[in-house]
């Protein structure tokens, strides 16, 4: 499970409509149950969204199974979502939970 920071512009995205809204426009099976959105679309088996505070709440169960060619397109697919809900982009998010966990920048030695 991992927590995503949501920028202060796009707290309006914590809310399960809002959440739900930007996963039909990403992902092709999208419900609502149990508090939290689910997805479920090409590489992601199941992808389980929810809001926790000012972050938003993701789990994620991969089909190692799938083609190189659905895995990326999968990949892009949730990229696109988490940057549409919480306003970073991929290396943005990165880059936060690198902070976050201690370790240091991406391209410094330690």
């Amino acid at each position: 499970m991992q927590n995503y920071p949501v920028r202060s512009t796009h707290r309006g995205n914590l809310s399960l409509p809002a959440i739900e809204r930007i996963a039909r426009v990403h992902f092709q099976v999208v419900t609502v149950e149990a508090g939290a959105v689910t997805v479920s679309d090409g590489a992601i088996e199941r992808l389980t969204v929810k809001p926790e505070g000012r972050t938003l709440q993701v789990e994620v169960r991969s089909n190692p199974k799938v083609g190189n060619d659905v895995a990326a397109a999968t990949v892009a697919k949730y990229n696109r979502f988490l940057e549409e809900t919480t306003g970073f982009t991929a290396k943005e998010r990165a880059r936060r939970l690198r902070k976050s966990a201690g370790e240091a920048p991406a391209g410094t030695t330690g």
